[in-house]
């Protein structure tokens, strides 16, 4: 996916939030098919800014649109994806935190830039369970 059609921007930090929470504005294309199913120790919520994702949280799939909330707990099997033919913007907000050095090292990844030096730090891994929504048939 072109770097132009996908974004992250880091809002809070661990150091600025004392480890607490995480901010990141994430742009992603129509289409795009997100991460396969996975889960991790440590929250997600994810607001809904523009457009329409489509979530599965277990076995439950559900879509979300402007101003609604969707909410992962940790260690609840979970992947998201914009399944719709416009872009989609969405706040997601990490407990405890420390996911956005993923984020920030992704960003660079797009653009070609350096990561900045905050994300040199370690993030939580992630655990593949599943295959993305958009794979199934």
């Amino acid at each position: 996916m072109p770097a132009n059609d996908t974004s992250f921007e880091v809002l809070l930090r661990s150091e600025q939030t004392a480890d607490v929470l995480s901010q990141i504005r994430v742009t992603v294309p129509a289409g795009w098919a997100g991460p396969p199913l996975h889960h991790h120790d440590f929250d997600e919520t994810f607001y809904i800014l523009q457009g329409e994702l489509t979530f599965q949280l277990d076995q439950e799939i559900t879509t979300a649109r402007p101003g609604q909330c969707v909410f992962a707990g940790r260690g609840r099997h979970h992947t998201l994806a914009n399944l719709g033919s416009t872009p989609a913007r969405y706040l997601l907000t990490c407990t405890p935190a420390s996911f956005e050095r993923y984020f920030d090292r992704l960003q660079a990844e797009l653009t070609g830039t350096p990561a900045p030096p905050e994300a040199a730090g370690p993030f939580p891994e992630s655990f593949v369970v599943g295959p993305q929504i958009g794979s199934r048939p």
